[in-house]
């Protein structure tokens, strides 16, 4: 994924820009593994949010980190990026 790509990140995409900050290939990261665990930093996915803002990219930071997974970012990504409390309520 380039510095002008707004669409959102596939699980390749996501693989090819970790994999450089953790020093291993691409393939090596498990779907379901810890990024966190695996030595990716606060800082370094607060640098991925950023960037992928800059490139219109609907992300929250929070979200990320409480699911640092490639699994879990892409569910982030694929439910629009929206965060709990942006939520509507839904009147009973």
């Amino acid at each position: 994924m380039d510095n002008t790509d707004t669409r959102t990140p596939t699980e390749q995409d996501l693989r090819e820009v970790i994999a450089p900050l953790l020093g291993i290939e691409p393939a090596a990261i498990e779907a379901d593994a810890n990024l966190v665990v695996l030595g990716l930093s606060s800082l370094e996915i607060m640098r991925l949010v950023s960037r992928w803002r800059r490139n219109k990219v609907l992300v929250e930071f929070d979200a990320l980190v409480a699911a640092p997974t490639l699994n879990g970012w892409l569910a982030h990504f694929a439910a629009g990026a929206v965060p709990a409390a942006a939520e509507p309520e839904v009147a009973s």
